[in-house]
């Protein structure tokens, strides 16, 4: 189900030496960062400014390590 919520992900970069910021469904919006909780403050600060949105934080081997939603999640229409 789609909804209208930003989603932010922090993820390692190819050669995991820095951090990534990635907003979902936008290829061309990518920030780096030297180490990870940079980029986590980074992508919080964000997704705080966007609301409703999500944040999906990545773990170094890029599998999915968990996640925080701010503001309330839109309204769902009747399926």
């Amino acid at each position: 189900m789609a909804t209208n919520r930003t989603v932010y992900h922090v993820v390692p970069n190819v050669s995991g030496t820095k951090w990534v910021i990635t907003q979902e469904g936008k290829d061309a919006t990518r920030e780096e960062f030297r180490t990870k909780p940079e980029a986590v403050e980074a992508a919080t600060h964000r997704a705080r400014q966007h609301l409703p949105s999500q944040v999906k934080l990545h773990k170094s081997n890029g599998n999915m390590d968990y996640g925080s939603t701010y503001g309330d999640d839109p309204a769902r229409s009747p399926s």
